[in-house]
């Protein structure tokens, strides 16, 4: 008898684990959208540091769309999946020998992406003027180089992810997109 219970426990048990098991597989994040980027326009590759000094101290993306969609596209919608974006980090890895990389910039804004549309964003600050005033940035503005490696280029990966809820309140990030960027003088 109790050999029986066992066995049906155990059997409950392991099927409870695999429905478990594929939605882990299937669903990074909690909630019942999707959000992930549409076109992405106007991305900055070779940035002069000496240049943004004339301008608002800062490198943009041109534009960046952010689409909306149900994880299960066979099932019902409603505006409650509407997307509230809040907030967006960008993190910097050397993609050169360096290892020092300006600070992480994070800031708050606000984007309304419909269920099953898209929102757009221009001139999204991937670089802002904390980065650019702090090391190794700031020493190819006051150097010419980077004290580091000594080289007049700094090469750094750009990773950027969105983060907000949905109306009904389920948490929603995006994924990272990476942008290399080269800083010279």
């Amino acid at each position: 008898m109790k050999l029986k219970i066992l066995l049906r426990f155990l059997c409950a048990l392991a099927v409870v684990c695999l429905a478990g098991s594929c939605r882990a597989r299937t669903d990074r994040s909690s909630g019942t959208v999707i959000l992930t980027f549409g076109n992405i326009t106007g991305i900055p590759t070779i940035v002069s540091v000496g240049q943004t000094d004339s301008g608002a101290g800062q490198v943009d993306i041109g534009t960046f769309i952010l689409e909306n969609f149900p994880k299960d596209p066979n099932g019902t919608t409603s505006t409650l999946q509407d997307v509230e974006l809040t907030r967006y980090q960008v993190t910097y890895t050397r993609h050169d020998t360096g290892t020092r990389v300006p600070p992480p910039l994070i800031a708050a804004f606000t984007l309304e992406v419909p269920i099953n549309g898209s929102g757009t964003i221009t001139n999204l600050p991937i670089v802002a003027l904390n980065q650019l005033l702090s090391p190794p940035l700031s020493d190819l503005r006051n150097f010419g180089f980077d004290q580091e490696t000594g080289t007049a280029v700094i090469v750094v990966d750009a990773a950027i992810q969105f983060f907000g809820q949905t109306i009904s309140g389920d948490s929603v990030a995006s994924p990272v997109a990476v942008y290399t960027l080269e800083f010279t003088p």
